[in-house]
Parts: structure tokens; C-alpha cells; sequence
């Protein structure tokens, strides 16, 4: 199978008022394959002309046609979307797999995922209702959920189609005009998404979509006075500048930001049922997933006993170029590269359990060797920054208090789990651990489209998905009426 995208749009232009033109600065930037590391096409290196152009084109959208557009039939807008999406999804995973890096079925677990994200919110659109609130004789109080206007997205590389899907399909449901600014490191299945929503019958300026540098296109976009709402997924980092650039023009944010997710394995835990959520949700997309659980914090007494099991299922892992579709493919770049490679050579100190071999990979791809640390201390750089690769380390602990200590002990607060068969620790720890969500017995990852997203401290603030998100993406209006 060769790496050819076989597109049907021009990757090197911008969607801007329904129409795909060549970038104002007329420069483009290299489009590379993380799996070979060769160059595969270019892309649009958008400048502060074309977001202006942009939040224009979305201003008059949702001052427009878009804005007087009835809910059930953006709804219904969102639906034809989706078939389109589900159409395409093989084409879809493909372009993903390519771009990304990450297997085939991973690729194609996010087109239908982007697919199902439409389909709530579509259905979700004519839904949103305001309340009536008791108030003094001779009055009537009612609430109205309205569109902030024009909102600006910033989607990274590592889900583009799930993060478009969780984040654009709620502000297009809610009746937002959308500016999209994808990143340079993976946009094709963003210009992708945009091409599909303009057969799908979106009105000029809806939706539109801006690639470039995130210190270029970025930067206009999240300081533009236009722009009514900010979402943006990304690092820790970047979503500070992002806060500090909105906070000028007093827009509100959401960020969804870095983690250090653990999964707490306690003595009495079916380790069967646990095993493949223990290393699948480190190493999926190589590790480069914000919820990604990078900390497996296990009771002592079955310390040595997790991490040989673990290792076993390390040492089977196949890894290779995304079209392989194995279970590892390679990180988003060299500079990814470099960076986990660093930080697996400060863990030089520690034991590594287990490490995943390569194999026939080629040269010049991104690859790292997953790998699984144990007995780790949770002061260990390993165990408190965010590496974004197939790293895990293992923590023992002794005992509830302590477990709860090492969780909390990070500066984020994204994703955690519980395993355990004890009803009442179950919930003890769930209403202690300081996350944004806990699963029980299972890992999410993230969850499902139903179930709001979001974390605490550095992992960032405001919820994705399920209602939570059209909550975020609608601006609240009380009406007092006074009749006699």
C-alpha cells in the first residue's frame, strides 16, 4: 500500500467565505509524512489578511442567512454532514493516517467518531431550551440560549477530526458562524471537513477554514476584536497566550490543555479486565493524546506482578508506518521525536520494564520505542511532566490516602480510573481524585461524545462534549416582562 493521498481538494488553499482562494501572503508550507518523513504536498501559510477575511465572511454569515437559519434546520444541515462523513470514511481514515501517522484503525475510529459527533449535535440542536423562573406578581422571566456569534477554533494534530467534531459541530449546532485554524503539523482532514460542509450546503462564511503557523494565523485569530469565543486544544503553553490574547478583547475561552492521567490498580482489581486498558490508553497515537494515562499508580503488593503482565503485552506490541495499520505508527514530527527521546534518556536511572522493538521501519520516519518504566517515584520528571509518547511509568503506593496523594500530585487534572472491586472505595476515591473525569473499572480515554470533557488546573477549563458543550458555545439572556 503506498502513502498517496489521493485528495479531491487543493490542500494549498483556504476556505474563506464558501470559496477556496490561495493565501493573501501567497506562501505555503511543507507537508511531510510522519512515517517516511518525506515531503507529501504543501499547505497555505495563512496570515492576519486571511483571518480577518475570514471573521468577516463569518460576521456576515451569522448576521446572515446562517444567524436566520431555524435550529431543527441547522439540524438538519449538521445531519447531511454526517452522511457525507460516513460516505467517506475510509477516504477520510486514510488522509488521517497519512497525515497524522497514527494505524489505519485508529485513523478510522475518528471519522466515524467525527460522524457521531454530528449526529448528537444535529440532533441536539432544536433542543436547547431556556427555563421560565418564578418571579413577582405581574411578571413573566424567561432565559434565552443565543449564539456568542463568531467563535474561532484552534484544533491541533494529533485528533484533527474528533476535536472539529466535538468543538465545531457543537458551535455550528448552537447557531455560531465558525473561523477554523488547524495545525500546520496535520490540517488535510480539516480542509477535508470543509469541502464536505460545503456539499453538505452550509452557507457561505459558516464555516471557514484557515491554515498557518499558530504564532501567525493563530495569533490574529485569537486576538481578532471579531471574534466572540475562543476554543482551542493544544499545550499548556500556547492556551496561556491564547487566554491572554482573548482576555484583551474580553472573549471567553475554552481550553482544553495538557494531562498526566493516572489509572489507580488496587489489590483486589481484575487485572484481566484491566490489562488492555492499562497499556492501550498509553500508547494509542503513540502516547501523543492529551488523556492519554501515562501513570499507572498499583498497590504494592501486585507490583511486580502488574508490570510483568504489562511488559508481556509491551514486548508484543508491533510498531510501524500508519498504512501498516499495527498498534504503534510513529510521533507527528522529528521535533516530537527528539523530545520524547529526550525524555526517555532522563529515565536512564530508572528500570525499564519493558520496551516495544522496531521493525522494518522506515528510515526516515518519527519512531520511538514504546516504553514502560516501573517502580518509579512520583517525584521522577517521567512521572510529572507530560511527555506526549508511548511512555508509561509504574507507581507503587501503599495504601488509599497515598494513591489519592500521588494522583492529585501533578499540576493537571484531565483523566483518571479506578480499579477496584470495593463499591465503597469506588466512590470515596472518585469524589477525591481532582479530575475532570474519573472512570470506574474502565478508561475512557476521553469518554464518549455524551460525556463532558474538560479538566481542572493545567489541564485547562470550560467542558466539551454532550450538552456541557452547547452550553459553552450559547450566551445566556434573561427576559423580565412585566404585564400587571
Amino acid at each position: 500500500m503506498t502513502d498517496q493521498l489521493d485528495l479531491w481538494f487543493d490542500p494549498s488553499q483556504c476556505l474563506i467565505d464558501g470559496n477556496w482562494v490561495a493565501p493573501a501572503g501567497g506562501e505555503y508550507l511543507p507537508l511531510e509524512n510522519p512515517s517516511t518523513g518525506e515531503r507529501i504536498g504543501s499547505i497555505a501559510r495563512g496570515t492576519a489578511d486571511d483571518i480577518d477575511a475570514a471573521v468577516v465572511s463569518a460576521r456576515k454569515a451569522w448576521q446572515g442567512e446562517w444567524g436566520r437559519t431555524s435550529a431543527v434546520e441547522r439540524g438538519r444541515a449538521l445531519f447531511k454532514l454526517r452522511e457525507l462523513v460516513l460516505e467517506n470514511v475510509e477516504h477520510l481514515a486514510r488522509i488521517e493516517a497519512i497525515d497524522v501517522g497514527k494505524p489505519l484503525k485508529q485513523a478510522r475510529a475518528d471519522a466515524v467518531a467525527l460522524a457521531r459527533y454530528l449526529e448528537f449535535y444535529g440532533g441536539a440542536a432544536d433542543k436547547l431550551h431556556g427555563d421560565t423562573i418564578p418571579y413577582l406578581d405581574g411578571y413573566t422571566v424567561y432565559t434565552l440560549r443565543e449564539p456568542h456569534g463568531v467563535t474561532g477554533h484552534i484544533v491541533p494534530w494529533n485528533y484533527p477530526m474528533q476535536i472539529i467534531g466535538r468543538s465545531v459541530g457543537a458551535a455550528l449546532a448552537t447557531g455560531n458562524a465558525c473561523v477554523l485554524k488547524p495545525a500546520e503539523d496535520a490540517c488535510l482532514t480539516a480542509l477535508a471537513f470543509a469541502d464536505l460542509a460545503i456539499r453538505a450546503g452550509l452557507p457561505a462564511g459558516a464555516l471557514n477554514v484557515v491554515p498557518g503557523l499558530g504564532a501567525e494565523a493563530g495569533a490574529a485569530l485569537t486576538g481578532h476584536p471579531g471574534i466572540h469565543h475562543i476554543s482551542f486544544t493544544g499545550s499548556v503553553a500556547t492556551g496561556v497566550y491564547v487566554q491572554t490574547a482573548a482576555a484583551r478583547n474580553v472573549v471567553p475561552v475554552t481550553l482544553e490543555l495538557g494531562g498526566k492521567s493516572p489509572q489507580l490498580v488496587f489489590e483486589d482489581a481484575d487485572l484481566d479486565a484491566a490489562l488492555p486498558f492499562l497499556v492501550n490508553a498509553g500508547i494509542q497515537n503513540a502516547g501523543q493524546t492529551c488523556s492519554a494515562s501515562s501513570r499507572i499508580l498499583v498497590h504494592r503488593s501486585i507490583h511486580d506482578e502488574l508490570v510483568g503482565r504489562m511488559g508481556e503485552r509491551y514486548a508484543s506490541l508491533r510498531v510501524g508506518p500508519a498504512l501498516s495499520d499495527l498498534d504503534v505508527g510513529p510521533l507527528i514530527s522529528g521535533r516530537q521525536q527528539a523530545i520524547v527521546s529526550s525524555y526517555l534518556d532522563r529515565g536512564d536511572d530508572l528500570e525499564k520494564a519493558a520496551q516495544a522493538s522496531l521493525e522494518d521501519v522506515p528510515e526516515g520516519g518519527n519512531y520511538v520505542r514504546p516504553t514502560l518504566f516501573s517502580g518509579v517515584s512520583s517525584a521522577h520528571t517521567l512521572a510529572r511532566d507530560e511527555i506526549f509518547g508511548p511512555v508509561q511509568v509504574v507507581i507503587p503506593f501503599e495504601d488509599e490516602d497515598e494513591a489519592v496523594a500521588i494522583a492529585n500530585g501533578t499540576d493537571y487534572g484531565l483523566v483518571a480510573s479506578i480499579w477496584s472491586r470495593d463499591g465503597a472505595r469506588q466512590m470515596r476515591l472518585a469524589r477525591k481524585i481532582r479530575s475532570g473525569q474519573v472512570f470506574i473499572n474502565n478508561y475512557g480515554a476521553g469518554g464518549g461524545v455524551e460525556l463532558p470533557f474538560g479538566g481542572i488546573g493545567k489541564s485547562g477549563h470550560g467542558r466539551e462534549k454532550g450538552f456541557e458543550a452547547l452550553y459553552g458555545f450559547t450566551t445566556l439572556k434573561t427576559v423580565a416582562a412585566f404585564h400587571g
